[in-house]
């Protein structure tokens, strides 16, 4: 069956060169069907197996190869492949090993070419990172070697095709009814939030359930490494996305670039996908100069260790005073939301904190919400 798989996608391969199909899926398709029913006069195949064959082949060539089906599985939410040989999948919060492999090392290398180059970003040996997304919105990053020594790693977030909303989060535990309510009118405040927590705690997805909750009349700008949050219930949203050096190594784009030009397209609020670095500052800046209500995300293990962390990001790209930074964050920020992912999969959030200002050297806070035990407390 795989040699037989791989005969017929080179012979579809060649006609599809031969025909300047690559833009047309019907084309690919016909090309399949006239394939294997050359395949079928040589060598009879069972009505079947002709469907799962001309499925793979169209999936090797037109989508995402063998990492199609789960792509098409709903409950599957990360994909993880650690060179070609070794696939890995997140279900229903379970790590799974994955049957399939792809057929060599230079097909998983053309695939991630394939996921980069359309989104007009570039990976290689001298610049073996690289982010990018899908049509549908999942979140991809690479690793190539030799910085990946098991072989090309490719890391698919996937996303829903309807937004998450508010009321989902309280049925699956992640917020409560009383708390859903107080973050809503947060919001609708203008207060400016800042979400924070581990890595695939739920950061984004909680980011965009808030920015779903603003006013509809309100402009928005939001900015992000690759294009993540989708604010189906917004009308005037602008989307920026970062952009990385050229092959001449100019043309870079950065979130610091993006922050600074948002502030020159009147928005109401600015919400920063994911703050990493010097922009720390910026987004600070913004909030502090009337734009209430400005949203962003950022890891750390708790929110006094976020605050830290800012702090820490601001002085990559300043020479500010430490003084001067706290000043900057106690002004900018009203509230921190801790959320984090708990064995099983499931993610709650555990922890609300205000920003009370200063009191000598120190920013003041207060822990307004706390999650112990299985039980939610107002402090």
């Amino acid at each position: 069956m795989n040699e037989r798989y791989l005969s017929c996608k080179e012979k579809v391969r060649k006609r599809v060169l031969q025909e300047n199909a690559f833009d047309s899926d019907d084309k690919v398709r016909k090309l399949i069907f006239e394939v294997l029913s050359e395949e079928n006069r040589k060598s009879s195949i069972r009505l079947r197996q002709r469907v799962q064959l001309g499925k793979r082949i169209f999936d090797a060539l037109r989508r995402l190869d063998v990492l199609q089906p789960l792509m098409e599985d709903t409950a599957v939410t990360d994909i993880m492949v650690n060179g070609a040989d070794h696939i890995y999948y997140e279900r229903n919060g379970q790590m799974l090993r994955y049957e399939e492999a792809f057929e060599s090392q230079r097909r998983l290398e053309d695939l991630i070419q394939q996921i980069v180059g359309s989104v007009n970003r570039s990976v290689n040996e001298a610049s073996p990172i690289a982010d990018a997304r899908l049509a549908d919105g999942s979140r991809v990053h690479v690793v190539l070697p030799p910085v990946a020594l098991n072989g090309p790693v490719l890391t698919i977030r996937r996303f829903r095709e309807k937004p998450i909303t508010m009321r989902e989060l309280i049925q699956w535990g992640t917020v409560t009814e009383a708390l859903a309510q107080f973050l809503q009118k947060a919001v609708r405040d203008k207060q400016n939030m800042f979400v924070c927590g581990g890595t695939a705690s739920g950061k984004t997805t909680l980011l965009g359930v808030l920015a779903n909750c603003i006013p509809r009349q309100e402009r928005i700008i939001t900015i992000e490494d690759a294009a993540e949050l989708r604010l189906s219930e917004l009308d005037n949203v602008v989307t920026l996305e970062t952009r990385d050096k050229n092959a001449e190594g100019g043309g870079q784009i950065t979130m610091r670039d993006l922050i600074r030009a948002s502030l020159r397209m009147n928005p109401d609020r600015i919400i920063v996908g994911e703050v990493r670095g010097a922009e720390a500052l910026d987004m600070l800046q913004a909030m502090n100069t009337g734009h209430e209500g400005s949203l962003s995300t950022g890891h750390a293990n708790s929110c006094r260790d976020m605050l830290m962390r800012i702090e820490t990001m601001v002085l990559m790209g300043s020479d500010m005073p430490l003084a001067a930074i706290r000043q900057q964050i106690a002004s900018a920020l009203d509230w921190l939301i801790f959320i984090e992912k708990r064995k099983g999969g499931q993610r709650r959030v555990t922890e609300i904190v205000r920003v009370k200002g200063m009191e000598g050297d120190r920013i003041q806070t207060e822990t307004k919400w706390t999650w112990k035990g299985e039980e939610a407390q107002w402090m």
